[in-house]
């Protein structure tokens, strides 16, 4: 008994030492985080709600952890700043849902920025051996600590928006997977460059958007979301790697497509594929996407069947 509560005690000293020791190495301690104008549960919300969608206060106070007056006064003084608005949800007058402004949106990608910089200079000290060290022992914390109920925590992958190198990926993940399970040639490659140089070109942060899916510190997915019009958005290039099937990977990156869309404003998301695409047109399915259109065309070496399906926001 004695031992086992010295064994508890030396564990709780432990996790307190690597508590102080990290609040340290990322500086959540400094007044302005990131140099910046906000304090760190101020730059935490704004990084909150806009990864978010349908986002009310009491899940703030969920996912933040802190006291619901704190909440409702930080609210109010990003709200006051510009950065926030409040708007009653369309389907429960009851609800008021959180979302940025555009002013709250330039925030978060200068915050984002400067977080990505800060992280990439503490690893680009590190050799290559030592990152994947680091990046596995933080998966092992998460997966560890999750709570399973939590939406989007508990899951063996998590989203993120792309970053340089993620384009590249894309392009020839997409060759290799689709020569490898469907025999298409590089043409489809080539296709999937074009679309993703297009995304790169012309793309619009605030109603725009490339979700990267990583698992273990691997990419293992991807979709785009892109404008078509001010009311038509476009689902493009959703891709799950092998290792990262069934575990409800290709679901959930639709799913973020969706809730972004809605967010956005927009009131239709269409998407083209072929129907070979069994899997994902499964998902579509399943998300209320109707079939508007086929038509027959050999590209990428074979005889398909193009599809323009669309979903009614």
């Amino acid at each position: 008994m004695v031992q086992a509560q010295d064994e508890m005690a030396a564990g709780v000293a432990e996790v307190r030492r690597f508590n102080r020791f990290i609040t340290r190495q990322i500086g959540v301690l400094q007044e302005g985080l990131l140099h910046s104008p906000y304090s760190p549960t101020e730059a935490r919300m704004i990084f909150e709600i806009a990864q978010a969608t349908q986002l009310t206060a009491a899940d703030l106070v969920c996912s933040l952890g802190l006291d619901p007056g704190y909440v409702s006064r930080l609210l109010a003084n990003l709200e006051q700043q510009g950065l926030v608005r409040r708007e009653r949800s369309a389907t429960d007058a009851r609800q008021r849902l959180i979302s940025l402004t555009d002013d709250g949106e330039r925030a978060f990608y200068m915050l984002d920025d400067r977080s990505r910089a800060e992280v990439s200079g503490m690893l680009d000290a590190l050799s290559g051996a030592d990152q994947r060290r680091l990046i596995d022992a933080m998966t092992t914390i998460q997966s560890i600590l999750a709570d399973e109920n939590e939406p989007g925590l508990g899951k063996p992958f998590f989203l993120r928006q792309h970053e340089s190198g993620d384009m590249g990926w894309v392009v020839q993940r997409h060759g290799e997977l689709y020569q490898l399970e469907y025999g298409w040639d590089s043409r489809f490659e080539a296709l999937v460059a074009r679309i993703v140089a297009d995304f790169i070109d012309n793309h619009d942060p605030v109603k725009e958007r490339c979700w990267i899916a990583e698992m273990a510190g691997r990419r293992v997915g991807g979709v785009f979301l892109v404008r078509d019009s001010d009311t038509v958005a476009r689902l493009r290039l959703l891709l799950v790697d092998p290792e990262a099937r069934g575990v409800g990977l290709g679901t959930y990156l639709v799913e973020a497509c969706i809730r972004f869309a809605r967010e956005c404003g927009y009131t239709t998301l269409t998407l083209w594929t072929n129907s070979v695409l069994d899997a994902a047109r499964h998902i579509y399915e399943a998300h209320g996407f109707t079939l508007v259109e086929e038509d027959q065309h050999h590209s990428f070496g074979k005889d398909l069947v193009g599809q323009n399906w669309a979903l009614a926001l």
